[in-house]
């Protein structure tokens, strides 16, 4: 793809109006950046007085995203397995900031997606955000942890809500639905020469 030489100035108009809100975006692929580009998405959103929620599953453990949000004043919820015990136990943070994360098997992680779906049905249509992030959701669909159709009927009726999922091998119906999609490519990986994942960089 070649950029178009701009010769002369092109004035394009914006849109401030939160009406024009209710998009889908997908980022998906094999490369690092999916979970980072909706971040920045939400930093954006923020900025102009947006509200944004943001549900991670398969996720547990400290991230720097989660200290971030709390002083950006949005909410980011874990419903990883592991997140769902520490919640339950009444704790307000993760104790371990080593950097040390544990990928259970799929089954494990089962229960834990499905409340996390059904907690993310509750926040799209409650009509309090303005920005919804579904974080490794591509993820939960591929393994088959929540239903698709489900997924696909909420994102057909989600209303005002702009909508980003995130997550590897995204299914073809929902990049088929979706009004952006990015797909991040691997070229290269410092995990490729044994650098393993860097505290600011990666988590």
């Amino acid at each position: 793809m070649t950029l178009t030489k701009i010769k002369s100035p092109i004035k394009v108009q914006g849109d401030d109006s939160k009406d024009k809100l209710g998009l889908v975006h997908v980022y998906t692929g094999d490369g690092k950046g999916k979970t980072s580009a909706s971040l920045g998405l939400a930093l954006r959103a923020i900025g102009n007085n947006l509200s944004v929620h943001m549900i991670q599953f398969l996720k547990s453990g400290f991230t720097g995203e989660l200290a971030s949000a709390k002083k950006l004043g949005f909410v980011i919820e874990q419903f990883g397995v592991d997140a769902l015990r520490e919640r339950q136990k009444h704790l307000q943070e993760f104790k371990d900031k080593t950097g040390t994360f544990v990928f259970q098997p799929d089954i494990k992680e089962k229960d834990a997606a499905m409340e996390g779906w059904h907690h993310a049905k509750e926040v799209i249509k409650s009509g309090k955000y303005d920005v919804v992030i579904l974080d490794e959701i591509n993820c939960v669909l591929e393994k088959g942890l929540i239903p698709l159709q489900e997924v696909l009927q909420i994102i057909k009726a989600h209303g005002k809500v702009e909508l980003i999922l995130t997550g590897r091998d995204a299914p073809k119906e929902l990049m088929e639905i979706a009004d952006y999609v990015s797909v991040v490519n691997r070229v290269k990986h410092p995990w490729q020469k044994g650098i393993i994942a860097r505290k600011g960089i990666e988590y």
